[in-house]
């Protein structure tokens, strides 16, 4: 007799949301990584839930405002269980225009956020208003959305795991497969993909500064997420082409960037150096559905930038697929 209807190999932040998903549905779920919960380039610091620009529409964009809009009930969910606050919050974020082509195309971007998010959330210009946690805006005009969100990604991949257990779901670094069977390995799986994937390595730094209810900003090419525990994430490097896994003068630049782009942080301290690998399918959409290299079993890959921001969606329409076989999988992320 098998103890549990699914195992999900690998606890980040896809694996853990599959099993979130499938055990509130009354599966017996283990999750199964020997390196531990976050190991990968889940347990990063950054977390900015942010998503695609409102143009040029598809079904990853599509996909991703769903998920998007179904992230504060679902971590208010996952806290109810867990008893675990994963840092969620949905501040906006600002953005510099830089010039009078960029400002004619937010406009644009504006008017089809207005036909495609619908009341959901909006995109706006605005005028730059010179205060401390705003960046500057060579246009004197910002983007304003108030779609995007923050989440610590460390914080909601605990408590994920703790609601997972709480519901009696088990994790653990090793077992047995049983039941449907799962691989959520991030840059290790994506060897098993045809052709294969990549991993990109990324780099980010956390800084000593509280400035837990503002927006979170875009600038310079850099994410700069305010979380809720009074610190402040920069990132992130994209490095296609890398040597080793830890951090190195990238980051030393990505820091110097951010401190000019906002001169409130100039003089803030470094509390953390981050580095980690993120799983880049080649069509830059997530991998999910049938394992085309283990029959019968199934994957779910690829989050690479936008992992934390897909996973309330993954996680149901994995939960659909494997528990009930209803395919409402997009045709682009199949394996």
């Amino acid at each position: 007799m098998t103890r549990y209807d699914v195992t999900v190999r690998g606890a980040g932040i896809f694996g853990l949301s599959v099993a979130w998903s499938c055990i509130k549905r009354g599966a017996r779920v283990q999750v199964i990584d020997p390196n531990g919960p976050g190991a990968g380039a889940s347990g990063g610091i950054v977390g900015a839930l942010s998503p695609h620009v409102p143009e040029n529409w598809n079904e990853k964009k599509a996909f991703q405002l769903k998920s998007l809009l179904m992230a504060q009930a679902y971590w208010q969910e996952v806290k109810d269980a867990s008893d675990q606050d994963a840092g969620y919050a949905r501040h906006g974020r600002l953005q510099p225009i830089a010039d009078d082509a960029a400002l004619a195309l937010a406009h644009r971007r504006a008017e089809t956020a207005r036909e495609l998010w619908s009341d959901h959330a909006t995109w706006e210009v605005v005028a730059a208003s010179g205060a401390p946690w705003a960046p500057a805006s060579p246009s004197g005009w910002l983007i304003h959305d108030t779609l995007s969100a923050r989440i610590h990604p460390r914080r909601a991949v605990a408590a994920l795991v703790a609601a997972v257990e709480a519901k009696g779901g088990h994790v653990a670094a090793e077992g047995k497969d049983e039941g449907q069977v799962l691989w959520a390995t991030g840059t290790e799986g994506l060897a098993d993909l045809s052709p294969p994937g990549s991993g990109i390595k990324g780099q980010a730094a956390l800084l000593d500064f509280d400035a837990r209810n503002q927006p979170q900003l875009f600038a310079e090419a850099l994410h700069i997420i305010p979380h809720a525990d009074g610190t402040t994430a920069i990132g992130s490097t994209s490095e296609r082409d890398w040597s080793h896994d830890g951090t190195d003068t990238q980051l030393d630049d990505v820091i110097a960037r951010a401190r000019a782009a906002l001169p409130v942080l100039a003089d803030v301290p470094v509390i953390e150096r981050w580095a980690g690998i993120r799983p880049r399918s080649r069509s830059r959409a997530p991998v999910l559905g049938a394992h085309p290299a283990r029959p019968g079993a199934f994957i779910a890959n690829g989050g690479f930038k936008i992992g934390f921001g897909m996973a309330p969606l993954v996680g149901e329409v994995m939960a659909d697929l494997m528990l009930t076989g209803m395919d409402s999988i997009p045709d682009d992320f199949r394996a």
